[in-house]
Parts: structure tokens; C-alpha cells; sequence
């Protein structure tokens, strides 16, 4: 008897230990492009070439924001639980670049709920018409900025006009000042207008989480004094003061990881194959910097003219 009761409670024992305790592990989806990895493929490919329309391979610079622009200019990617943000477009031929990079992330066109910009230059904007007739986004821009993207053709008090020629007109569908928010699920944005390479020049600030680890990322604007030849900043003090304004609002922002509409400008490269600090607090900082020099420079030469 007692052995009979042995060898059945030796079964049981069995059958339970071959009974499934709980579900299965979830399995944990591998990060789409992580810059340990796709960083030196960037510069790999991309050398140091600054060519607008030289493809490069997407980049995830923290968290849900990538880098999926060409060699030589930026597109940001912002991806969200309700939808995700493009900031800039890139030339005509590079809005089919940027298309296949966030393609090939995984992530379809028509989720992209708004498309934002940093300023009205064709290198930038040439292929947000393109992008919008991918997406069906809302194109967001500041009051200056919109005519020209409606239209296509460069605005007549832009230091560069007369420089470049038109590009494919899109539709501007929300308009946004200095301070105003782009909310979309648990993305928010704000707006800081940047008046100085441009009028109607934007720059954007957000929050990226990776888990825990939060960073505040700013995709700050050109803000270099360029101009054609017979432009002189010095001739229009309101616009230059508004331009040393929007120098000192980049510097003065919550700052954790930079990033530029030239990827050069924020020597990208070197920080995504860690040569330079990704991560840097005091990066736009150093980068108002630097272009208010450039724009002491410049304002010297105009005098002694």
C-alpha cells in the first residue's frame, strides 16, 4: 500500500512539474538603428561628405528620435504612441531618401501626423511637398515661413533671396509663434522661433525617453549669416536684433543632445562614433557661440566696407 502511494504521488509530481508555470517571456523588440552600431555605418557611407542628396543609412540618436536624412542635411524623426513627427524634408530628390529611411525602420509614412521645419531654404523644404502627398501630415510652420512654403518661392526680405530657385509649393496647415506646443499622444514639442538665417526660421525642443533615461533634444537652427553679396545685416537693425535674440533664446534652452539642419554644423559624425560628446549640456551653448562670433565676423567685414 504504502508503496502504490509512493509512486503515485511520484506522478503527480511529474505532471506538475510538466504543467507551464505562467506565460512565456515577452519578447524584447531589438532597438530599431541604435547608434552604437548605425552610427558608424553613417560615417562610414557618408565620409566627410556634406552632399545634400547622398543617401545615408537611418540613425536612432536616443530613444524614439532618428536621424534619417542624407549626408549633407537633416531630417529628424520623432516616433510616438498616437503618431510621429518629421522636422524638414530635404531637397526634391532627397524627400524619396528620407521616405525609404523611415521605411526601412519599420515605421509606415501615414503614421507621420505632422511635419514641422526648421527654416524656408529649398535644401530643407524643397521635399515637404513630396513628403506631405507620402503622409498626408499637417504641415506646421511659423507666420513668416508659411508664405513661402505655400508658394514655393523664396520670401523677398530673406537674406538669401534671389540666391535660390522655387520649389514644389505645399500646404501649410497650422500655424505656430515663439513658445506654442505640438502635442500628439505622449509627444510634445515646442516651438522657438529663430529668426536670423531666415525670418521665418523655427527651432524645436523635446523630451526623449529611453526607460528611465530622459534627454532634452534640440534641433536648433542654422543661425549662420549668410546672405548674397550686396546684403547687409547691419542695414536692417531690427532684423539683427531679433537675430542676436534668437542666438541668446538657443543658448539660454535646456540643452542635453544637439542637433542641426546640417549634420556638419553640429559636427554629427564625430559625436555618433563618440570622437565628440553626444550627450553634452552645454552643447547649444557652444554652438550660439560660435555663430554669434561668426556673426561679429561678419558684421566687421560690412563696416569696413
Amino acid at each position: 500500500m504504502f508503496a502504490k502511494s509512493a509512486i503515485a504521488l511520484g506522478l503527480l509530481a511529474a505532471a506538475q512539474i510538466s504543467i507551464p508555470l505562467g506565460k512565456p517571456p515577452r519578447q524584447i523588440e531589438r532597438p530599431k538603428a541604435p547608434i552604437e552600431e548605425a552610427g558608424p555605418q553613417w560615417a562610414a557611407v557618408c565620409g566627410d561628405s556634406t552632399d545634400w542628396d547622398k543617401p545615408a543609412p537611418p540613425v536612432q540618436i536616443h530613444a524614439n528620435t532618428y536621424l534619417v536624412g542624407t549626408c549633407g542635411i537633416s531630417s529628424i524623426l520623432i516616433t510616438g504612441d498616437e503618431g510621429h513627427v518629421l522636422i524638414d524634408g530635404g531637397t526634391e530628390t532627397g524627400a524619396d531618401l528620407i521616405a525609404a529611411n523611415i521605411r526601412a525602420l519599420g515605421f509606415p509614412l501615414q503614421d507621420i501626423k505632422y511635419l514641422l521645419i526648421s527654416h524656408e531654404h529649398f535644401d530643407h523644404v524643397g521635399g515637404i511637398a513630396r513628403l506631405q502627398q507620402l503622409t498626408g501630415a499637417t504641415l506646421v510652420a511659423s507666420v513668416p515661413a508659411a508664405p513661402v512654403l505655400n508658394t514655393g518661392l523664396p520670401g523677398a526680405d530673406d537674406p538669401q533671396a534671389g540666391m535660390h530657385k522655387p520649389f514644389p509649393a505645399a500646404s501649410v496647415g497650422r500655424l505656430v509663434k515663439d513658445g506654442d506646443e505640438i502635442r500628439l499622444g505622449n509627444l510634445m514639442l515646442t516651438a522657438m522661433t529663430t529668426p536670423g538665417h531666415t525670418r521665418g526660421a523655427t527651432s524645436w525642443r523635446w523630451e526623449s525617453c529611453d526607460g528611465g533615461v530622459c534627454r532634452t533634444m534640440v534641433y536648433a537652427d542654422s543661425l549662420s549669416p549668410i546672405s548674397r553679396d550686396d546684403y547687409k545685416f547691419s542695414d536692417h537693425p531690427a532684423y539683427l536684433a531679433a537675430y542676436r535674440d534668437s542666438l541668446a533664446k538657443i543658448a539660454a534652452s535646456r540643452c542635453e543632445i544637439l542637433l542641426t539642419p546640417h549634420p556638419s554644423a553640429s559636427a554629427m559624425k564625430e559625436r555618433m562614433i563618440g570622437k565628440q560628446k553626444l550627450f553634452d549640456p552645454e552643447g547649444c551653448r557652444d554652438y550660439a557661440a560660435a555663430l554669434s562670433k561668426r556673426l561679429d565676423e561678419r558684421l566687421a567685414k560690412e563696416a569696413a566696407k
